[in-house]
């Protein structure tokens, strides 16, 4: 799956936090910004509530449930800046994708 498909995906799946905005940065890869103001997912590198830093194989990982978040985050493949609560409501958000 490609970064835009995913995008799309999320769009359709309502995969944002109601009034929040959460930035998923995977470096070189690029970023996702999940506006629940907006109610929009968009490639926009964009001021956030939260940004969570993580590699594109890492997320990929996490997204089929082959690495657990709480895992990624104590060993430092997932990183949190910001507001730490719209993180830990990611792992619904990602619910909506399966």
């Amino acid at each position: 799956m490609t970064k835009s498909e995913l995008a799309t995906q999320m769009q359709d799946a309502g995969a944002v936090i109601p009034g929040k905005t959460v930035k998923i940065d995977f470096g070189d890869d690029g970023v996702l910004l999940l506006d629940g103001n907006a109610n929009t997912v968009s490639e926009s590198d964009a001021a956030a509530d939260t940004t969570i830093k993580v590699s594109w194989a890492d997320w990929e990982a996490l997204a089929a449930g082959q690495l657990d978040g709480m895992t990624a985050f104590m060993t430092g493949k997932l990183k949190v800046e910001g507001d730490m609560s719209n993180a830990m409501q990611l792992q619904g958000v990602l619910s909506k994708l399966k």
